[in-house]
């Protein structure tokens, strides 16, 4: 099977994480597609979210899931608005689960290193995190 984020061909690495028994990151994003929504999306792209358009307004708590479940690092890509559009690098695979939002591939060749404290200082942002763990753990219990 095909997936459209970037790096997909590369996303075969293993969950590190027992609360979390995911075969590799595809199989995630099969899971999350099911999930992402209004709610889980960043507060200033909601009204720009859709159905057809998932992963906006979502990289930062999925690439911070990742990590969780998947180890490695999370990347930010600088954005015009200031703020970093984030991505996961693993085991020396780059992929980025969120990359469909955008109308073209995002240049990989320019980031820097992503701290959790830092994103989750928004008390907002963390919310959305939790809400979206929490729903990965419950469609991984079924």
């Amino acid at each position: 099977m095909e997936y459209a984020f970037y790096g997909w061909q590369n996303a075969d690495v293993k969950s590190i994480n027992k609360d979390f028994e995911i075969k590799d990151p595809r199989v995630l994003y099969d899971i999350l597609s099911n999930i992402w929504c209004e709610y889980t999306c960043a507060p200033r792209l909601r009204k720009d979210w859709s159905e057809n358009n998932k992963t906006l307004g979502q990289c930062s708590i999925t690439a911070f899931l990742v990590q969780d479940i998947f180890g490695g690092e999370v990347y930010g890509i600088p954005q015009p608005s200031g703020g970093f559009h984030c991505f996961n690098v693993v085991d020396g695979k780059l992929f980025d689960l969120t990359s469909e939002q955008f109308d073209e591939t995002p240049d990989y060749a320019d980031f820097t290193l992503q701290s959790r404290e830092k994103h989750f200082s928004d008390e907002v942002k963390r919310e959305r995190y939790d809400y979206l763990t929490e729903a990965v753990k419950k469609a991984i219990e079924k």
